[in-house]
């Protein structure tokens, strides 16, 4: 068996022993964002994010696994692997704790006005704010109710909030007062005092947040997107929030990233901006190695057995 690893999971020496005692042949290649230069065409299995991104997965003619280091799906061909049968593992749970604390965050930063104080901190200014609202009590829609999702549930809920749910499949879960299908999103939206994204990007989410969508959100809802930028109409959102149609946003993906220097986004009072880094933790490293070693034995266990 021939398993490619690549740089988009940097393994210590003693994960490599580990991994190597699976009775594998391991491969490693250090940037997967250049074409590959030799034969794929024996390669059992492949641990990446990008690399269908910059290199033709039909050349791994004889490809059954593919573990990826993210938790979305979008950076793979997934009708092709769907037809071929080849089993697909993302990092799921991996990164679903800091996200969810950066929701909590991104929703306190703009309730308690965290930038106001800490600009009047940097100019020595002592001013009181009398416009802070508290989370306590709000009503929270997370759009998307998988792992992620249900992580920023626990944590809404534990603070005293009511918790909405809306998902592509919905099902019951004990951290939600309700999950509804995404049929009814509209009307949910219109009840919603903040409302996270986590939600993967399909052909039927891209573009979700449209002007239209957006209309339906209170003037005083705060929007949180920690899932993908093109789920979100990025012009639309920008009209929204310079014409007060939303009390705010916290942004962490874009429709393009780096964010352009030119974006309005930049310069709004009421827009918190991170570079795509919800989801960095200390403990990422040894959960996504888990994850990694689990789907890999697995595999290699159930192809010894047939």
């Amino acid at each position: 068996m021939k398993i490619l690893l690549t740089g988009a999971y940097k393994y210590t020496e003693g994960q490599l022993s580990r991994l190597k005692a699976l009775g594998a042949d391991f491969l490693y290649v250090e940037d997967e964002r250049e074409e590959l230069s030799f034969d794929v065409s024996a390669v059992d299995a492949v641990v990446c994010n990008g690399l269908f991104l910059y290199n033709d997965i039909k050349k791994f003619k004889n490809l059954k696994f593919i573990q990826l280091t993210s938790a979305g799906l979008d950076r793979v061909p997934a009708e092709y692997i769907k037809s071929k049968n080849i089993s697909l593992f993302n990092a799921r749970g991996v990164y679903s704790v800091p996200m969810a604390e950066f929701a909590v965050l991104g929703t306190l930063l703009i309730y308690k006005k965290s930038f106001f104080f800490r600009e009047n901190q940097k100019n020595h200014v002592w001013q009181k704010n009398r416009e802070l609202f508290e989370l306590c009590g709000k009503t929270v829609l997370t759009v998307g109710c998988g792992s992620v999702g249900s992580e920023c549930a626990r944590r809404y809920k534990a603070l005293g909030c009511r918790v909405l749910g809306v998902d592509l499949y919905p099902t019951e879960n004990e951290l939600y007062e309700k999950i509804y299908p995404l049929s009814v999103l509209p009307s949910i939206l219109s009840v919603s005092d903040a409302v996270i994204l986590t939600l993967p990007l399909t052909d039927e989410t891209r573009g979700l947040f449209d002007g239209e969508m957006l209309s339906h959100m209170k003037n005083t809802a705060v929007l949180i997107n920690i899932s993908r930028g093109a789920v979100v109409d990025e012009d639309a959102l920008t009209a929204a929030l310079s014409e007060k149609k939303l009390y705010g946003a916290v942004l962490d993906v874009f429709e393009s990233e780096p964010l352009s220097q030119d974006s309005p986004l930049w310069d709004m009072e009421n827009v918190v901006i991170t570079p795509h880094n919800s989801f960095v933790s200390e403990k990422n490293s040894e959960r996504l190695f888990s994850v990694i070693y689990g789907n890999l034995s697995g595999f290699l266990k159930g192809d010894k057995a047939e």
